[in-house]
């Protein structure tokens, strides 16, 4: 199992700093070996796509992905563009993570139609599909887009992971895609759902299962409340019926139940149930817990340090 960082937003830092701040974030990644780094798009934060391209330049061997992008905001064709694009500026190592979102993004914040999301995915995997293949010309028509344009960008292509919560989308990102990227999945959930339904439309393809998984690194008395804070600042699970009806797969009942925290046991052994699942790549999500911007702050370095001391264990 690949161990990675996934982050979000980050509010304690200044609007200024943000972005040279998340670079930072990125270089002291690779320095400390992790496999990846993925970074989401959070409605009125840093733009995802353009933040990847940004690491590509100040990183040489850690792959970076965005977890997720969603698909209704960006024609496919202009996707493809912006992903090639990033593509080139990381040297062949981005991969793109994108999904259909949720209807309180998509439709509310944004008032876009959020009809038949998983018919949407495969429309918009036909266009992807063929602009990934190299430079030439995309002809896709289907119920819709319609597409007849060239691209020439790189001949790089691509890799594509869903974000997959219902069988449906896990069919489509075993089939037509290199897998999925999870969020609020515990090991359950992974093990004989996710797994199980993405194995079986892959069809003996390899494919990858990305889990984003928070961490705290802390007191065995202070698991408790550290997963109750994760489920706050982390966005509870019925702010959308889509984790709601995953959760229903698992043990857990908010995102904080998917968590690994404690002493430096409880975290590893947590890690190695969720490798057992079936987690490929393990993107651990750190949840800095403390009542000051100085104790989070160093709560986040040394989970973060612990976290990168279990790289050469889970994947030898």
């Amino acid at each position: 199992m690949r161990i990675g960082l996934m982050v979000g937003s980050d509010k304690e830092r200044n609007r200024a700093n943000r972005l040279q701040g998340l670079l930072d974030d990125g270089k002291a990644a690779e320095e400390q070996g992790f496999a990846s780094f993925w970074f989401p798009q959070v409605p009125g934060y840093l733009d995802a796509m353009t933040a990847v391209a940004l690491l590509g330049q100040v990183t040489e061997r850690i792959e970076i992905g965005t977890a997720v992008v969603p698909i209704q905001t960006r024609h496919p064709l202009i996707m493809a563009q912006q992903a090639l694009t990033t593509q080139a500026s990381c040297g062949g190592r981005f991969t793109l993570g994108l999904g259909p979102s949720h209807h309180w993004i998509i439709s509310d914040q944004l008032g876009l139609s959020y009809d038949k999301p998983a018919k949407l995915v495969r429309d918009y995997l036909d266009v992807l599909a063929q602009a990934f293949q190299g430079p030439g010309k995309v002809d896709a028509d289907n119920d819709t887009y319609r597409v007849h344009s060239p691209v020439d960008v790189t001949d790089e292509s691509v890799p594509v992971l869903l974000a997959a919560l219902g069988p449906t989308m896990l069919k489509i990102a075993g089939e037509r895609a290199g897998g999925t990227i999870l969020w609020m999945a515990d090991e359950r959930t992974i093990g004989d759902y996710i797994v199980p339904t993405l194995t079986a439309a892959a069809n003996s393809k390899a494919t990858r299962v990305v889990a984003g998984v928070p961490v705290a690194l802390c007191q065995e008395h202070e698991v408790p409340e550290a997963k109750a804070y994760a489920s706050v600042v982390l966005g509870h699970a019925d702010f959308s019926p889509n984790y709601v009806r995953l959760l229903e797969h698992g043990d857990a009942d908010d995102v904080g139940d998917t968590m690994a925290a404690g002493n430096e046991e409880q975290v590893r052994a947590r890690f190695r149930r969720y490798r057992e699942a079936g987690v490929t790549d393990l993107a651990a999500r750190v949840v800095p817990l403390g009542t000051d911007p100085g104790e989070r702050r160093a709560s986040r370095e040394r989970t973060q340090a612990f976290v990168a001391s279990l790289i050469d264990d889970f994947t030898s």
